[in-house]
């Protein structure tokens, strides 16, 4: 910690006392009276005009401490020399600003007085944190009292105290203000085995060393450098200088000895009488020495040479050296409590994830019980109910295969009364295929005597054509008297007689055509009654014919229509021997229909012939 940060820890303790209202501002006419206080005790020469030109433009209320930094840093802290100004005046006039106001004995038999308070406020703002507001760390505090029993000779005994002391407050939070530790000091709890006198000497030995940076006091004579004799003076030695006074109240200052790189320190031998002598050799002039005897001479060349190296090195002394060593270790503690806290955290957030994770499980095991659960009391249920639908459906097949045995028995009766029918169908078709046969023979019989009938009328339109033609030679002729009337009747004679044969031939293959008309008549009356007889023989029997029926249907566990229906079947074949029959009838109508027209034709013929002959008569 530098000059700078050790006197602004004291300057905010006086800037916080002139802060009435606890509001973070003072007032700028208080202000002024301590920035003149300050360039005072900091042997500063006054600057009011910078002041007052700070300040011009904040004229219509109290200045924060913010506001008051920049000054406070460019006009007084960086004006600051080393070694120009008395630090414990400094300390003096902040202490005696902030302790008006904050500090209250707590009662004149207290075991410490003013002063040691003062000097136990500075040690605190030498040993306190850098932050603010200023506190200071358990392990300091305990520091700061080891360091008093030290001084006075004597071993402290009360740590194990003051750590259950910060453990049984937990407001503490492990640090205290100045005014706690002043009252914890003030109360005498943690210091029973001290005296009031010896722990003010400890106070201020280890006031003079932490704050002042004294490595070393005492008595010493010194030998003058006009006058050459020797002359017992006090000397205090810090880091860069040894200064001697008059005596130890420090009223009345000789003179000093400026330390640095290139200074020495040496002992002498004993000469004019004294004993345990040495030198300190500067730039300037030689200072001869003497101890009152060999360990303290020791003692001073040893301390005068620790603060020539610190000097050359450029270090701080050993106990602002081990204060910071202090500082990083606390700050290392801190940083691997942080880490460790954060480990902690983590595995905390790790657990508690985990804890987070086994109750989700958790919930989701009890879902998925549950969930089975309903499956399995849903799969009971529906397996219930599928065994109540098989009792049903068992119950139901059990009917139905009563039912079933039934329509067996029914059917095998109508089996057998189909098969008997089948086989009188069959006889029945036997015979009309009989009658069938001969209605074609009897057809084939006509159709061929109708041919033949066919060529005789076909020969004897050509007797006719010939007879015509020889008429209309006749009639062409008529003039031709000259023909003989023997050749005209034998002419004639002969045509009467083709008219003869052919009328004979004629009547002979009528008598034939009758004959096979009759025969067609009674194949058609065959057929007509084999046919009635087909249509009573191919009604289908119904279940009911042999016995009353429960079911239209054969049923089976396949549903209705397993089996063929012997309907079908009978439909079938009925449907067969209709067309066979009416093929039959439409081809014995078209030969009645053929016959009649041929018999017209022969009509016509006759006709014809009959006129032939009557003109055969006529003609001469």
């Amino acid at each position: 910690m530098d000059l700078k940060s050790e006197l602004l820890k004291s300057i905010w303790y006086a800037f916080t006392a002139l802060d009435r209202d606890k509001s973070g501002k003072v007032a700028k006419s208080q202000l002024k009276v301590l920035s003149h206080n300050l360039y005072t005790a900091l042997n500063i020469p006054h600057d009011s005009a910078a002041l007052e030109d700070h300040f011009r433009y904040d004229n219509d209320g109290p200045v924060s401490s913010c506001g008051y930094m920049p000054y406070l840093n460019q006009y007084i802290l960086d004006k600051v020399q080393v070694g120009n100004f008395v630090k414990e005046t400094f300390n003096e006039l902040c202490w005696t600003l902030t302790a008006h106001k904050n500090y209250k004995p707590l009662s004149c038999q207290s075991l410490i007085c003013e002063r040691e308070a003062f000097k136990l406020w500075c040690l605190f703002n030498f040993l306190s944190e850098d932050k603010y507001p200023l506190v200071m760390v358990q392990e300091e505090v305990a520091y700061l009292l080891r360091k008093v029993f030290t001084a006075i000779g004597q071993e402290w005994l009360h740590e194990g105290e003051l750590r259950d002391h910060f453990g049984q407050n937990p407001s503490l939070d492990g640090v205290v203000t100045v005014w706690q530790f002043l009252e914890l000091m003030e109360s005498g709890r943690f210091t029973k085995s001290a005296s009031k006198e010896s722990f003010a000497l400890g106070i201020q030995s280890v006031y003079e060393e932490l704050v002042l940076d004294v490595m070393q006091k005492g008595y010493m004579w010194k030998k003058g450098y006009v006058r050459r004799n020797w002359n017992e003076r006090w000397f205090v030695l810090k880091a860069c200088v040894l200064i001697y006074y008059v005596n130890e109240d420090l009223k009345e200052k000789k003179g000093e000895i400026h330390l640095n790189k290139d200074s020495t320190v040496e002992a002498l031998q004993d000469k004019d009488g004294r004993r345990c002598l040495f030198c300190i050799k500067t730039t300037s002039r030689t200072y001869e020495l003497s101890a009152s005897d060999t360990k303290r001479r020791q003692e001073w060349v040893e301390s005068i040479t620790t603060a020539i190296c610190l000097q050359a090195e450029n270090k701080l002394p050993m106990h602002k050296e081990q204060r910071v060593k202090r500082r990083e270790q606390r700050q290392q503690a801190a940083q691997k409590r942080k880490e460790e806290e954060q480990r902690l955290v983590e595995l905390q957030q790790e657990k508690e994830k985990q804890l987070r994770e086994l109750e989700r499980l958790r919930q989701a095991q009890e879902e998925a019980q549950a969930i089975q659960h309903n499956k399995e009391c849903q799969w009971m249920l529906q397996q219930k109910e599928k065994q109540q639908a098989l009792q049903r459906q068992l119950c139901e097949a059990q009917k139905e295969k009563h039912h079933l045995q039934l329509e067996v028995e029914q059917r095998e009766l109508e089996v057998g009364a189909n098969r008997q029918r089948i086989q009188e169908l069959e006889m029945i078709q036997g015979g009309l295929e009989q009658a069938l046969e001969a209605e074609i023979q009897a057809r084939t019989n006509e159709q061929a005597a109708r041919s033949m009938q066919a060529s005789l009328l076909q020969e004897e339109e050509e007797k006719l054509r010939e007879l015509m033609r020889v008429k209309s030679e006749q009639t062409l002729n008529l003039q031709l008297k000259w023909e003989t009337k023997q050749q005209r009747d034998k002419q004639a004679q002969d045509l009467q007689r083709a008219v003869e044969e052919l009328r004979v031939s004629r009547q002979y293959h009528k008598q034939d055509l009758d004959a096979a008309k009759m025969k067609r008549r009674q194949a058609s009356r065959c057929v007509k009654q084999w046919n009635v007889q087909l249509n009573r023989l191919i009604q289908p029997i119904s279940p009911g014919a042999t016995q009353n029926k429960q079911r239209s249907d054969v049923l089976s566990h396949r549903g209705e229509g397993a089996f063929p229906s012997m309907d079908l079947s009978r439909m079938g074949f009925h449907q067969k021997m209709q067309e066979k029959i009416h093929g039959s009838v439409g081809s014995t109508q078209a030969l009645e229909e053929s016959s009649g027209s041929e018999s017209d034709d022969y009509e016509n013929i006759e006709e014809y012939l009959k006129l032939v002959s009557l003109r055969g008569s006529v003609l001469p």
